[in-house]
């Protein structure tokens, strides 16, 4: 089945203030840079790949890598919500899973499910029995975003997706492809880095 139109950004514009200032995306985890890991399980399930820098320094970083392009914030110091904007601007295609650049244990099986169950829908978005949304690891259709983001210069990823026409998928469907649901596992500290390595296996 063909996957057109099928866009990944990742967010990798913060500072890392929590993680003592390193670049997360290149902390080595398993063999690999953690970037090296969302990449290998994104080429698997989207047909583009955008990394989403905060400016063009940033984005000489990622030079190495192939098969992604780096682009930066038009509009600077707007956290998530920039990163997005920035997103919509630069993909071509119109289906956008967006996600952040610390979350190593993507699945790309969830990631196709998510893209699956777009429909008519604006957003497909996991969300938990507590009322806690993911919305940093959820589809947009990127004609919804425009709108929303024309006159948004500032405010929060929950206020930009309030009112969406979305479908909010429970994370105990996403359980038959991430029983552990370690696809949304994100490194905040670097000893949670410590702690992965040592819980997860292949």
């Amino acid at each position: 089945m063909q996957r057109e139109g099928r866009v990944a950004a990742i967010l990798a514009g913060g500072m890392a203030k929590r993680a003592g200032g390193n670049e997360k995306y290149f902390l080595p985890f398993r063999g690999k840079r953690i970037i090296d890991h969302i990449l290998d399980s994104l080429n698997l399930c989207c047909d583009e790949i955008l990394i989403i820098a905060r400016d063009e320094a940033q984005c000489e970083r990622f030079d190495s890598l192939t098969g992604v392009r780096c682009v930066t914030d038009i509009r600077k110091g707007r956290g998530p919500v920039g990163g997005i904007h920035a997103a919509v601007n630069y993909a071509e295609g119109d289906l956008l899973f967006i996600t952040a650049c610390d979350m190593p244990c993507i699945n790309p099986k969830v990631v196709k499910f998510l893209f699956e169950k777009m429909d008519r829908y604006d957003a497909v978005i996991p969300a938990r029995e507590n009322g806690f949304i993911e919305p940093l690891h959820s589809v947009y259709r990127k004609s919804a975003l425009v709108d929303r983001l024309k006159n948004r210069s500032k405010g929060s990823l929950r206020s930009l997706i309030t009112g969406m026409n979305a479908c909010f998928v429970t994370v105990e469907e996403l359980k038959t492809y991430d029983p552990e649901l370690r696809s949304f596992t994100n490194i905040n500290e670097l000893d949670e880095l410590s702690l992965l390595e040592n819980t997860t296996g292949d």
